[in-house]
């Protein structure tokens, strides 16, 4: 006779071993996610968290927002002691939030959930890893519509950045919608005529001001009127 583990440990071993997302949604169905009673959902250990620095412990700096634990990090006074003990770990940490802030993602928290991220802000988490490296001029990005969800002024930092990778000597190629990205491209690769069983042609490819002279392009059609308006606007 084989004795049976029992229904949940049967569901959490199927759910650990299984590489299937839908499968996975479906055994997450019959959970639900809870405090622990001793670390009240701040995943440390008492010992862990009774250390502070400026009356914070590591839970408090990392469940505000990166914007504030950058306030928080800039207005820190340390003692002598501190400092030489710190300072480089310091300057590491004050490098990557700043890395965090040019992608837009300034209002997340560090003790966010990787699965609750959208796709857009998964792709700049990976973008401000990749700034926060030592450059070798000869990577590729492929970026799915990185732009989404994103503010007026938080598309214009995006574009900043892929203009300082594209400058290193790497290449950045992007899927997108945004004519605010579009426009600042060295090519576009302009796919269509339509969404869906009626594109995937290739209606027009070249520069920004080659794709305006395309009269099928949806695309070059409205980014002449973005470069007519920037022209204005100089």
């Amino acid at each position: 006779p084989v004795a049976f583990e029992g229904l949940i440990k049967n569901s959490e071993r199927r759910y650990r071993e299984t590489g299937s997302d839908t499968m996975k949604q479906e055994y997450e169905s019959f959970m639900r996610i809870t405090p622990c009673r001793a670390c009240h959902g701040q995943r440390l250990k008492a010992t862990s968290l009774a250390v502070t620095i400026c009356d914070k412990n590591i839970y408090d700096m990392t469940n505000q927002s990166v914007r504030d634990l950058h306030a928080f990090l800039e207005q820190m006074t340390l003692t002598k002691q501190q400092l030489l003990i710190g300072d480089q770990i310091l300057k590491e940490i004050k490098a990557r939030i700043r890395f965090l802030m040019d992608v837009g993602l300034d209002y997340l928290s560090l003790t966010r959930a990787t699965g609750t991220l959208s796709g857009g802000e998964a792709q700049r988490i990976k973008l401000a890893t990749e700034l926060s490296r030592r450059s070798t001029g000869r990577t590729i990005y492929i970026l799915d519509e990185p732009t989404t969800g994103l503010h007026f002024e938080d598309v214009h930092k995006l574009v900043e950045i892929l203009h300082r990778l594209a400058d290193g000597g790497n290449t950045g190629v992007v899927i997108e919608h945004n004519l605010g990205v579009i426009k600042t491209a060295d090519y576009i690769i302009d796919m269509g005529p339509e969404g869906g069983d009626r594109g995937g042609t290739v209606i027009a490819k070249g520069t920004p001001e080659e794709i305006v002279k395309v009269k099928k392009s949806y695309t070059g059609y409205y980014v002449k009127k973005m470069l007519e308006k920037d022209k204005k606007l100089r």
